[in-house]
């Protein structure tokens, strides 16, 4: 859940650095939620965050990883479901609930390192505080001892870096519903009942310190905000972590949901907090519906179709950022059919033009501008400049200064010539016959100038 990032503070400021290289050129992530609310799986489909009002966000809450949230709203419409469906039960009974039976990490990590995925980042605790390690002071509330009996974060560290990537984990230090017993989250004012104290903090602390000794992240992904008692410098305090994770991984990277600390860097979520885009390097994180966690009442109507997340993921990557793609597993550990769909379309589009995304900086606008409509984008690798276009015209003008790209070097994915005419507005570009769904690559050598 996305909170508005505050500025960095002392002691915190000896962190700030240069975005580490890998981390900027790996453009495509994969988030995973995965917890006892996959059981349920039940949220309403209402829209994607940043679209609405926040007081009608969390009484009719689209992520169902905020299920133990939602059903203890008031009138919430999923506070009748848990009622008649289940019953008014504890939410821990779906932790035992929780099986994992089918969950095969190295399976899981071949289909999304086939999308191109420099990145790969699991929920170690969601807000709910069950975690998916042995993690000290949770007694058996955690997977090892309950529901998958199974220490979840390290087989998806083992099998993310056997398939080259990077690993992250995911940990909610501004919320923990089960420690620290709070009211539900109603509006945005609810959140001033977070967890502060210094009972949290060293809880939070001791959790972070293990996933940091035990697996050593690359990206250390918080959420929401972290204790206010552990923020000052001192022996159990954020500072020493982030002194801990940059010394056990030296080119690690930090998110900017920390409060008043650090960040390397900033994130946006579907709509929520879009203004910091293109400011530094930046990570924009959405689900293929509108949920994270798997919501049994999405269909086609709430999903990204593959063209759609593509032309989100490239949209992104023109403009300097990276896309943090969720994947919200089912309570056995398997892909929800519209999500593997989506990442297998991915994966297809980005064997062919991967090459022209990856590792790609943002074209600045005196050389090509995008369009909405026809919808173009662009990416640039070394001389080179490279135009995204989803369309069924036959022609495309593309806003470009002539000058600067070489129109007669315009060829498509594989070296095949493309048609392109100097015009006063910048270059016509004529399309093939059988446009494809998903958006066409021309690249084009840039001129010295």
């Amino acid at each position: 859940m996305f909170q508005d990032a505050p500025q960095r503070a002392e002691p915190y400021r000896k962190f700030e650095r240069e975005t580490p290289r890998w981390f900027s050129d790996a453009k495509l992530g994969i988030f995973v939620h995965w917890g006892p609310f996959s059981v349920p799986a039940w949220a309403e489909p209402i829209g994607a965050s940043g679209t609405m009002d926040l007081a009608h966000f969390f009484k009719h809450n689209p992520y169902a990883e905020w299920y133990h949230n939602t059903i203890r709203v008031p009138g919430s419409p999923a506070a009748e479901h848990h009622r008649d469906v289940h019953g008014g039960a504890p939410y821990d009974d779906f932790l035992d609930q929780w099986t994992a039976k089918n969950f095969d990490a190295g399976e899981f990590m071949a289909l999304i390192a086939a999308t191109g995925a420099g990145y790969v980042v699991p929920t170690a605790k969601h807000h709910d505080g069950v975690t998916l390690w042995e993690a000290p002071g949770t007694g058996e509330r955690n997977t090892v001892h309950r529901g998958p009996r199974r220490d979840l974060i390290g087989e998806f560290g083992t099998a993310a870096r056997a398939a080259g990537m990077r690993f992250g984990v995911y940990y909610s230090g501004g919320l923990d519903w089960h420690f620290s017993h709070s009211p539900p989250i109603t509006d945005e004012t609810s959140f001033a009942a977070r967890p502060i104290d210094r009972a949290y903090a060293d809880y939070a602390y001791d959790h972070v310190s293990a996933l940091i000794a035990r697996y050593r992240p690359d990206v250390l992904w918080g959420d929401i905000e972290w204790p206010d008692a552990g923020k000052p410098e001192g022996p159990k305090s954020l500072v020493r972590l982030f002194e801990a994770f940059y010394a056990a991984a030296p080119d690690g990277v930090v998110n900017d949901r920390w409060g008043e600390t650090h960040w390397d860097f900033r994130t946006s979520e579907y709509q929520h907090g879009r203004a910091i885009e293109g400011a530094g390097m930046w990570e924009n994180t959405r689900g293929t519906g509108y949920s994270f966690g798997y919501n049994q009442q999405e269909d086609e109507s709430h999903c990204l179709s593959g063209p759609e997340a593509i032309r989100h993921f490239v949209d992104v990557v023109s403009r300097g950022g990276n896309l943090l793609l969720n994947v919200g597993l089912t309570q056995d550990g398997t892909v929800p059919t519209l999500q593997r769909r989506t990442l297998t379309e991915l994966a297809t589009w980005n064997a062919v033009n991967g090459p022209s995304v990856f590792g790609s900086t943002p074209v600045t606008g005196d050389i090509a501008k995008p369009a909405a409509e026809p919808w173009v984008r662009w990416t640039r690798t070394g001389r080179q400049v490279h135009a995204f276009i989803s369309t069924t015209a036959s022609a495309v003008t593309l806003e470009t200064d002539p000058a600067r790209i070489d129109a007669g070097s315009a060829r498509f994915t594989g070296g095949m010539p493309a048609s392109a005419q100097v015009a006063d507005k910048g270059v016509i570009l004529t399309m093939p016959v059988n446009p494809a769904a998903t958006p066409l690559q021309v690249t084009f050598d840039l001129r010295s100038v």
